[in-house]
């Protein structure tokens, strides 16, 4: 059993498959999930699991050079955003509409559903590495 970290199989599985400039969405429980996308579902009632922790479980574990919210956010969920903004440092964002974000998340390895039931709660993680040149 392991120790420590994610304990979710396929959330595990999904980010030991991640390279370099992959992206996953953390979503929101009311985010449109095309059928034919891969998906990790971890809702379980309205409120929970909450994005928050699920961010906070993946960025532990996953190297992120840069992140993706919808321009929205900003007005519509200030409290979310200032909370992202904390937890992702000096991590670029790209602002985007909310309909180009949803198009974005088509390209996806995975959308990893939470319960969250606040609105914009969305983010796109692109995948960095945990590595450079001057380690070898």
């Amino acid at each position: 059993m392991k120790k420590s970290g994610i304990l979710n199989k396929e959330l595990n599985t999904l980010l030991a498959s991640l390279g370099h400039t992959d992206t996953i969405v953390i979503a929101d429980c009311g985010l449109p999930i095309p059928n034919e996308q891969a998906r990790i579902d971890l809702s379980l009632v309205k409120g929970f699991p909450p994005f928050l922790s699920v961010l906070d479980a993946v960025v532990d574990e996953l190297e992120i050079e840069a992140i993706v919210l919808a321009e929205e956010i900003k007005d519509q969920n200030p409290d979310l955003y200032e909370s992202i903004r904390a937890r992702m440092g000096g991590v670029p964002v790209q602002f985007v509409p909310h309909e180009q974000f949803k198009a974005m998340t088509k390209q996806a390895k995975a959308v990893i559903r939470t319960g969250e039931a606040t609105p914009y709660a969305n983010i796109i993680l692109r995948s960095g590495v945990s590595f450079s040149s001057k380690d070898f």
